[in-house]
């Protein structure tokens, strides 16, 4: 697949980098730049971003880290098989209990929500660190919520970190989970108030969280360059019924 000539490799992350020494020098560059490339097109391009880790898996499978990065690659484009199967060799190769939580995600993208709260309670969430640990209870009450159970869900993401007034890279993505959860089970005005909590915490723009409030608040936005784009229409249409007026009458 074509890679920019500006795309040297050398983007890719130092401890990557450090993996990929175990190859020849070209070949891992060829590695990194297909690595780079998957960074750069896994949001706003995954089957784009699919492709390139195939081809850096075809050259480097033996390597964790891009055993991982095709496992994310085939996650953002749906293929949660393929995807749980890359994260798993991943884990055999490093022993690291980091990819749990995706690997329960892939559970509940294969319409497995049972053995996705399973793992939820496997001693390998303990060796998780915090920001791993919530991901983990995201997911646990995503798999009740696809079990249909709404209530348990909400009981699932009640926490200390869901409680504590601290912003972390995690904490709008669970209080807009929280609000979700209320607001299936019925509990609007507390869903807005969590709405509201994760919007403040959303430094980045990762949630809808506005949207959601605006929605609750019966707020409906028009988009003004149509309606400008309607009158000038509309004017026109008006131009054109004049013209043909005057003409008609130059003819009488």
């Amino acid at each position: 697949m074509p890679i920019p000539d500006d795309v040297t490799g050398d983007e890719i992350d130092k401890d990557v980098r450090q993996e990929l020494l175990s190859l020849p020098k070209t070949l891992a560059e060829d590695v990194a730049r297909n690595l780079v490339m998957v960074a750069k097109l896994l949001d706003e391009d995954p089957e784009r971003a699919y492709g390139y880790s195939r081809v850096a898996l075809r050259l480097a499978s033996r390597v964790a880290a891009v055993r991982e990065a095709a496992g994310f690659a085939a996650y953002a484009f749906g293929k949660y098989s393929e995807a749980l199967a890359e994260f798993r060799a991943s884990r055999r190769m490093t022993g690291s209990a980091e990819l749990w939580p995706v690997m329960a995600d892939c559970e509940r993208g294969m319409g497995r929500p049972e053995k996705a709260l399973a793992m939820a309670g496997e001693p390998e969430v303990q060796r998780l660190d915090k920001a791993g640990q919530v991901e983990m209870r995201l997911v646990a009450a995503g798999a009740r919520r696809d079990m249909g159970q709404a209530d348990a869900a909400v009981v699932t993401l009640q926490s200390p970190e869901l409680a504590s007034n601290a912003v972390h890279p995690w904490t709008a993505r669970l209080r807009y989970a929280y609000a979700d959860a209320l607001l299936e089970v019925g509990r609007e005005e507390d869903a807005r108030e969590w709405f509201a909590k994760a919007l403040e915490a959303d430094q980045g723009g990762t949630t809808d969280a506005s949207d959601r409030l605006a929605e609750l608040d019966g707020v409906e936005f028009t988009d003004a360059l149509a309606d400008d784009a309607e009158d000038e229409d509309e004017g026109g249409d008006e131009g054109v019924a004049e013209a043909s007026d005057e003409s008609a009458d130059e003819d009488k």
